[in-house]
């Protein structure tokens, strides 16, 4: 499948793809490259978790997120993991699960977003990138939830990262 790189920017390239669709006929479609990225869930303690207000000026509104980032070339997934978590929220931690991937939109993008589970927690230091409106906030985990059911928590990751911690919780042995 011939693949035409038509536009390189700072963390995305965009490439139209020709192939040819079982019935003979040509087929072009426009795709964004991403080199991946990391999706952290600060849990705090059984019951609560951190949360960032983060606005995103690509859809004009600030939205309830987990932290997250995108990896430098070669990265290794958990460095990357660390990276953010102490870049967005100040917090270090010394437990680390990783619960796999999800495609953020495979119909149109390559991008995987590798997903988190950061406990036992240390506070640190913010140092947000200068493009960076985050402020951190803890969150009783049942709020959490509540907020993803009732379409208060809008973004796909953060609502995976959740509901997946709380039913992960849900199968352990008491």
């Amino acid at each position: 499948m011939p693949r035409e790189i038509v536009y390189t920017g700072r963390r995305v390239s965009v490439a139209v793809d020709t192939f040819t669709a079982p019935d003979g006929t040509t087929i072009r479609r426009d795709c964004i490259l991403h080199p991946g990225a990391v999706v952290i869930l600060p849990v705090l303690d059984a019951g609560r978790v951190v949360l960032l207000r983060n606005h995103r000026w690509v859809v004009g509104e600030t939205l309830w997120e987990v932290p997250a980032g995108t990896r430098e070339l070669n990265e290794p997934l958990e460095e990357c993991a660390k990276r953010e978590l102490a870049e967005e929220t100040g917090y270090t931690a010394s437990k680390w699960t990783y619960l796999g991937f999800l495609y953020a939109s495979p119909g149109v993008m390559n991008e995987q977003l590798h997903l988190f589970v950061a406990e036992e927690l240390t506070a640190g230091q913010m140092a947000p990138e200068a493009d960076e409106e985050l402020e951190p906030v803890t969150v009783q985990l049942d709020e959490a939830i509540r907020m993803c059911l009732s379409g208060e928590i809008k973004d796909a990751k953060t609502i995976t990262a959740l509901l997946l911690w709380e039913r992960r919780q849900g199968e352990r042995p008491a």
